[in-house]
């Protein structure tokens, strides 16, 4: 095997410039699908990224009613839904894939929140200890809160950064004071979210579905939550699990476990946000694009074969003299045959790293250019490779045979 792929190079070097032109219908076919796949494995991975938002694994467990969110604001508390305890806390936490728990209750547009004469404009949540870490929300001014906080129920609030811009204009936000409702709360710190991959928003659509996650955001302490709101009103779960890949099956599984207890109509139970099958739903329509594409790029890939099969029988052609004498001196006819279809392997085998290498740089051009993402599969590359040499054995099957099949004394008699 490796003096026929010694003596396929030889040949193949022999004729550099027949032997390129032969290849380029593998070199652009397999490049052509590279950059497909790296393109759209690209896409969805930003796609990914987006809906998920910061990356940092968190799934929203809400009551819903009819399949739309319970609506606080307007109805009072639903019955037989319980308040989530810290038995059932500690029951989530033991739930496979859960890395963190966090109870909160909140108003996603809430009114009566007044610094002087400026209204606020965005969520209210009451939030336990663990809310601002689950969340990857990091203290950059003030204090966070403590546990005194909790215990004795002071009225004190934590703004999110676009807050402290957009409602005190310019004022010191820590240490100022806060209206919710007619109630006073004091300013002890300001949040800013840690955001490792930020979502990239480039239509109105776009801004719609990540609008929910970047939008003002101020946090008052669970046990004051009833000082200003309703008492005893159940509350959300965000829940961090320990990889992207299981935050649908750990949303399920909250949901499942929290439903167990309700004590009511069908219709009022918890829900958990299912972002990566809104990803799979996006990222379904680029996958069939790809598909299309690549069935059209294995066009090129026959027509490529095609131009295999005809060099090669020029090559047995050529070479019929050489194919007599080794058949006189006892090669048999599986070894002219192993011969021809290891020069057509090989010759497919080095367009197809060709090929490779020019879909990597075409991805990487089109990335730069386009702004457009893109990511490299391995796996791909690999079948790219080996796919392309068993179009070489394919179609550099026939002339092998053909040669294998020469009788040495005509062979030998041909000039």
């Amino acid at each position: 095997m490796l003096e026929n792929i010694v003596v396929s190079l030889k040949s193949i070097w022999s004729h550099k410039l027949r032997s390129l032109l032969t290849m380029l219908g593998i070199i652009i076919g397999i490049a052509s699908i590279i950059t497909i796949v790296s393109t759209i494995m690209g896409t969805n991975e930003q796609i990914k990224e987006n809906i998920v938002g910061s990356g940092n694994n968190v799934v929203n467990v809400r009551l819903t009613k009819g399949g739309t969110e319970y609506e606080f604001d307007y109805e009072s508390n639903p019955e037989g839904v319980p308040v989530i305890d810290e038995n059932k806390k500690s029951e989530l936490l033991d739930i496979k894939g859960v890395e963190r728990v966090s109870l909160y209750r909140y108003r996603s547009y809430a009114q009566g929140i007044f610094y002087k004469n400026n209204a606020y404009n965005g969520a209210v949540y009451g939030v336990d200890s663990d809310f601002l870490g689950v969340n990857d929300y990091r203290i950059i001014a003030g204090r966070s809160f403590t546990q005194d906080d909790f215990d004795k129920h002071r009225k004190v609030i934590i703004i999110d950064s676009k807050t402290a811009t957009s409602l005190f204009e310019g004022d010191r936000a820590v240490g100022a004071t806060l209206e919710i409702n007619g109630e006073p709360f004091i300013v002890a710190g300001i949040a800013e979210r840690q955001v490792d991959k930020t979502p990239k928003i480039e239509s109105i659509t776009d801004y719609e579905m990540y609008a929910g996650n970047t939008s003002n955001a101020v946090f008052i302490p669970d046990s004051s939550w009833q000082i200003v709101y309703r008492y005893d009103e159940p509350q959300s779960v965000a829940v961090k699990a320990r990889s992207t890949d299981e935050m649908t099956a750990v949303g399920k599984s909250v949901a499942d476990l929290l439903n167990s207890v309700i004590d009511s109509d069908k219709k009022t139970k918890y829900e958990a946000e299912d972002l990566l099958e809104q990803a799979a739903n996006m990222q379904t329509l680029a996958n069939s694009t790809k598909n299309q594409l690549i069935w059209i790029a294995g066009i090129s890939l026959l027509v490529g074969g095609i131009g295999v099969m005809n060099i090669m029988m020029v090559s047995v052609t050529e070479r019929t003299r050489e194919i007599g004498l080794k058949k006189a001196i006892g090669a048999r006819r599986s070894r002219i045959l192993n011969q021809f279809l290891t020069e057509a392997a090989v010759l497919c085998a080095i367009g197809g790293l060709l090929g490779v290498a020019g879909g990597i740089g075409l991805s990487k051009l089109l990335s730069a250019v386009m702004e457009t993402p893109t990511a490299i599969s391995i796996p791909a590359c690999i079948i790219s490779v080996v796919f392309s040499t068993l179009i070489g054995i394919i179609f550099g099957l026939m002339p092998a045979i053909k040669a294998s099949k020469l009788n040495p004394i005509e062979a030998l008699n041909k000039v």
